[in-house]
Parts: C-alpha cells; structure tokens; sequence
C-alpha cells in the first residue's frame, strides 16, 4: 500500500500531511556523524552502498519521516560523464578537468559510477515499510553544468552563464549530455526501487528569463517526459530554487508530477497562481527551523493553512542547516501532525 507521500503526488489530500527535509540525512545528526568519521571522506561514504543505505534509513529511524531521500549527490552524473571529482574539507567539491568551452566530448564516460548508488537504492528498499516513500533525486542539467564548467561552485554561476551566452552551441551540447545521462540515471534509480523522484535546479535563479525558459524548464520538460514515458506512474518533484515569478512558467510547462518552492515564495501567492489540484512542497525556511521560538510555530502554521485546500507535502525551502537543533526538527513534526 503506498504511503501517504505518494497519494499526495497523486492529487490526492491525504488524511494527514506528509512530510520530509532536503538533507535530512546528514550532519546534524549524531549517527551520520559517527558514521561519517568511521568511513571517511563523503565519497567514500557515498561508495559504500550499506553505509549510504544506513545514512538514508537514520532520520526515517528517528524521525518516522513520510518519505527517505537516497543519501548521494547531484554531482554523481559529472562523474559518471567523467570528470573526476572530489571533495576538498572545507571548501566543497571539485571537478577536473573544468569544462570552461563546454567541451565535454573529450571526457571518457564511467556510467557504472551509477552502479553503487542503484545498489544503496536497493538496499534502503528492503528496509523501508510501504509507508515511507523512497524518493531518488539527481541535479537539473543547469545546476550540475554550473559546476561541471567551473569545476567547482560559485556565487553568481559566472562562467557557465557566460558560456552560455557567447557559445550556445557548445553549452547546449553540455546540456544534452547532462539531460541523457540524468534520464539513464533516474530510470536506474526507480529500477532499483525509488518510488518518486526528484529533480534539483539549485542555482536556477541566476538565470534572465530567457536564459531560465532555455536552459532550466526546456531540459526539465524533457527529462520529466521520459521518465514518463519509461517508467509510467513514477512522479517526479521539480524544484528551481530562487525561481520567483519564473516558477509557474516552470510548473506549467515541465510537466512534473509535484512542485518543490523555495523559503523566499509567498504559499498563498503561490496557491492562488497554481492550478488547484497541483501538489506543492516547501516551503518553511531552514534558517526558522535552526532559530526555533514562536517565529518557526508561526511559519509553520501559516504554511498549513495557505495549502490546506490542496495536496500539501511539507518540507524546507532548501536543505536542513547541520547546526539545527534536533529537538527543533521534533518539535515542527509534531506541528504539522498535529
């Protein structure tokens, strides 16, 4: 029987509302903590299928939360394209070599990089009861390729954006390779047992709307159509943080299943634009749910409320902050459950 997070995707306003956290495995649990300083670095945490399945299962163990969240990261398909990558501490990752023309066709594919991740999708499977969802995820093509033609993060995206801008050509090739990869992947992904999925446009709101209809909804659209197309039924999640406006321009369009909104939209603005039955997620700020007090039970209840006449999962605005209080975390379930 699928769970509540599922009827939810569905169209369905289930008898209670669902509710997961982007990152909600990781560091400001204390069990991924001892885990992590027992196996190393985040790589090699992310290659160890029983540990990364473990890491998956934590907050489910703790929490109870609705849906599970495939503990990996959205730069496994530059990997699997053939940079190299790793994870500098303190400084985040990097990608070799950088692809600041766009030139990706020189790289030497290694998709059975895709191999340990379906393997950890596998084994959370076996261990999750049928009423928490297990949710695979994978970057959108223009957040993984700001990375991939840096060859690390960066504030303004500035060299992918002007990559973008002086060599379409170049940067839309990189994003077709992206786009064919990141089906490949999410199709594996649901093959090894991921129920829904989720697309992360994390630097989506960089872009000029012409640049944001290009290279942000045009690939979503597609990636969104063959997981369709190839795994009938299997919804996908598309969230382009910082969208604005932009975003019901990306709901209408994409074709995705559920919408994820970030902590800086309005819910009731956002509700009054959308189509009624489609389902949202979001939207209350990770900053709120660190801060705790009355501020956060406000938040909390406000977001409630601007949804309540329609399908609802409740999350963050973005991920969960490693500093936050785990008591906080309890304290919003027990808001939202009522």
């Amino acid at each position: 029987m699928p769970g509540c997070l599922l009827d939810t995707l569905a169209g369905q306003r289930t008898h209670r509302r669902p509710v997961w956290f982007m990152r909600q495995a990781g560091r400001y649990l204390p069990e991924y903590r001892d885990l992590r300083a027992e196996k190393g670095g985040f790589l090699e945490l992310v290659y160890d299928s029983e540990a990364a399945a473990e890491v998956t299962i934590q907050p489910i163990d703790r929490f109870g939360f609705d849906g599970a969240i495939l503990f990996s990261d959205i730069l496994i398909v530059p990997y699997a394209l053939g940079q190299d990558l790793w994870f500098e501490a303190g400084e985040g990752p990097r990608l070799a070599p950088p692809l600041v023309d766009g030139a990706w066709e020189g790289l030497e594919r290694a998709f059975q990089r895709f191999d340990a991740v379906y393997l950890t999708v596998s084994r959370v499977k076996e261990r999750l009861g049928p009423e928490t969802t297990l949710l695979g995820f994978a970057g959108s093509p223009w957040t993984v390729a700001t990375y991939m033609v840096a060859g690390q993060g960066s504030k303004d995206h500035h060299a992918a954006r002007k990559l973008a801008y002086r060599d379409p050509q170049a940067f839309a090739s990189l994003i077709g390779a992206i786009e064919a990869a990141t089906i490949e992947y999410l199709i594996g992904q649901i093959d090894a047992g991921a129920e829904a999925v989720q697309l992360f446009d994390s630097w989506a709101g960089s872009l000029s709307p012409s640049q944001f209809e290009q290279w942000v909804i045009a690939p979503n659209a597609r990636i969104t159509a063959a997981v369709h197309e190839a795994r009938p039924g299997v919804p996908v999640i598309g969230f382009p943080k910082g969208a604005g406006a932009k975003l019901i321009a990306y709901a209408n369009e994409t074709g995705v299943d559920g919408l994820g909104i970030d902590e800086t939209q309005d819910p009731v603005w956002i509700h009054a634009q959308l189509p009624a039955d489609m389902p949202v997620q979001g939207n209350l700020d990770p900053m709120l749910l660190l801060a705790g007090g009355e501020a956060l039970d406000s938040s909390v209840r406000s977001i409630l409320s601007a949804f309540a006449d329609r399908p609802h999962i409740f999350n963050l605005g973005h991920g969960i902050d490693k500093e936050t209080p785990i008591s906080h975390v309890e304290h919003v379930l027990k808001l939202v459950r009522g």
